[in-house]
């Protein structure tokens, strides 16, 4: 008898229909799998067998053939066994009577029995729903996951005895109800702008920056609080909406770093090591491909301490990413495209010995030590890094003050303001932020006055700019405008845009 069994596997961050056909006829007891299995789904025939006979079913012991469908795509992973198992029930006449209409079986079995959790159930969810598929039986470990798909009938499942109980009517499993999305109030870190001391320039360099969604670069000797006002930024980001912790979700359910919470509700905050190699910044692998960091971070901040410590190829491989959103991933398996809209926030030294520049300390570098030092970094990259601000040594009586300074709370209130600006004037444009805007939106809505084309002329001779520089000042313009609450770009934001350009100016 053949039975056909619905189930999805996962490309990229997308779910592919694959039909799980079993046949299972009479000869000399063999088990073969066809349809471009890799070890893992091979090997789910020992967990399988392993399965049903610890569940008080019974294993065929017939000449057994499954193929998943369609052939040509390669299936990875252990989520069919779930659909694996059903299908050998249903083709053995152990399934007689149960209702599996349209539904969708998502799993990976353990030797007794038992469902175990999957990475990338969301993403596989939200792709069967658009295919037309609303019933989906799934491990009790993804409920939390699960439980903000809205319109589908879900059902969690702690075993294999649990889910032939459910279909053949005799113990139905509860559906999940549908959970509404809170986004989380605050971020989840003790840090706060209100223990950052001093600092003016960089403290509103974080907020222009939050503000217009733009990269950001703080050069300072060491232990002047560049990390410390990093860690600051996810307490001045508004709040997810629930399409965008969807999308981050669905990446992050994917790589499998997912929490508890089944559902990001908080900006991601990424900070790898100087160390990490250029795949897992942008994603990749030998066999499967997982998003990388940059992906991991969509939505929020990477921050790169020590930018000069990274490799120049790793750096290098950020510049098509931050142009434009996305990165392409091509691998022998196929080609997948992974979101990666962040915020860059980077953090150095400006000398060797870090000294180079400050009031109060002296640095021991030579001149082509500094310049080989700052030629770690590209001119190319740091053409795409918006704000560039010098973090100087505090004193140590402003060190020492009693005095708080702003809270992120009110900074956050004017960069949600400035943001609801930007949606209101991007609503027909597909973009969300200033930093996002292309020369159509430059050309609408950045028109410059007499005054301040002249400033920007000035700085573009002077400094010898390049086109992409000049555009991405009118971006920073065109936010500091918006935290003024100013319909024109006014020569004085120009001027201060400007003014965040230091390297263009060493």
């Amino acid at each position: 008898m053949i039975a056909k069994v619905k189930c999805y596997a996962l490309s990229g961050l997308e779910g592919v229909p694959v039909e799980v056909e079993t046949d299972v006829n009479k000869g000399v007891p063999s088990y073969d799998m066809v349809g471009l299995p890799d070890a893992a789904v091979k090997e789910s025939k020992e967990r399988v067998r392993s399965a049903l006979k610890n569940s008080g079913l019974l294993f065929p012991m017939n000449r057994i053939t499954i193929n998943f469908a369609p052939a040509d795509l390669k299936k990875e992973g252990a989520a069919f066994d779930l659909a694996v198992a059903i299908s050998l029930l249903k083709a053995s006449e152990q399934l007689v009577g149960a209702d599996m209409g349209g539904t969708v079986f998502l799993g990976e079995l353990a030797l007794n029995g038992d469902l175990r959790p999957i990475n990338g159930l969301l993403p596989i969810l939200i792709s069967a729903k658009s295919h037309g598929y609303s019933r989906f039986v799934i491990p009790a470990g993804n409920r939390s996951e699960a439980r903000f798909l809205g319109g589908a009938e879900i059902y969690p499942a702690e075993n294999l005895t649990a889910v032939v109980r459910h279909l053949l009517g005799v113990s139905p499993i509860e559906p999940l109800e549908t959970a509404e999305y809170v986004p989380h109030a605050g971020a989840k870190t003790s840090a706060n702008l209100k223990y950052v001391k001093g600092q003016p320039l960089a403290r509103r360099a974080l907020e222009i920056a939050v503000a217009g969604g733009h990269n950001l670069l703080m050069v300072g000797p060491p232990g002047t609080g560049k990390t410390m006002l990093a860690r600051c930024l996810p307490t001045i980001m508004p709040d997810l909406t629930f399409e965008e912790a969807l999308e981050i979700t669905k990446i992050h359910s994917v790589a499998g770093v997912l929490g508890e919470e089944g559902i990001v509700t908080e900006r991601p905050f990424r900070t790898p090591h100087h160390t990490a190699t250029t795949v897992s910044m942008c994603g990749g692998g030998n066999k499967v491909v997982h998003p990388g960091e940059i992906s991991l971070a969509h939505g929020g901040v990477l921050f790169l301490d020590e930018l000069p410590e990274y490799k120049r190829s790793t750096l290098e491989a950020l510049r098509q990413p931050l142009e434009d959103g996305k990165i392409t991933v091509s691998r022998a398996g196929g080609t997948f495209t992974f979101p990666a809209r962040f915020m860059l926030c980077a953090s150095m030294n400006p000398c060797p010995c870090g000294n180079y520049g400050s009031s109060e300390r002296t640095c021991s570098c030579t001149p082509a030590e500094i310049r080989r030092y700052r030629k770690k970094i590209s001119g190319p990259l740091l053409d795409r890094i918006d704000l560039q601000v010098e973090v100087d040594d505090v004193a140590y009586d402003e060190l020492t003050s009693t005095g708080e300074q702003e809270h992120s709370e009110p900074v956050k209130e004017r960069v949600e303001g400035a943001r609801r600006i930007q949606r209101n004037r991007f609503g027909e444009y597909g973009i969300v932020t200033n930093a996002e805007m292309g020369e159509r939106e430059l050309a609408q809505f950045c028109m410059l006055d007499r005054e301040g084309n002249d400033i920007l002329r000035a700085a573009f001779e002077r400094m010898h700019l390049s086109a992409r520089a000049r555009a991405r000042i009118i971006k920073v313009a065109r936010t500091i405008a918006d935290l003024d609450g100013c319909e024109e770009i006014r020569p004085k934001h120009v001027f201060e845009a400007v003014s965040y350009r230091i390297f263009d100016q060493m």
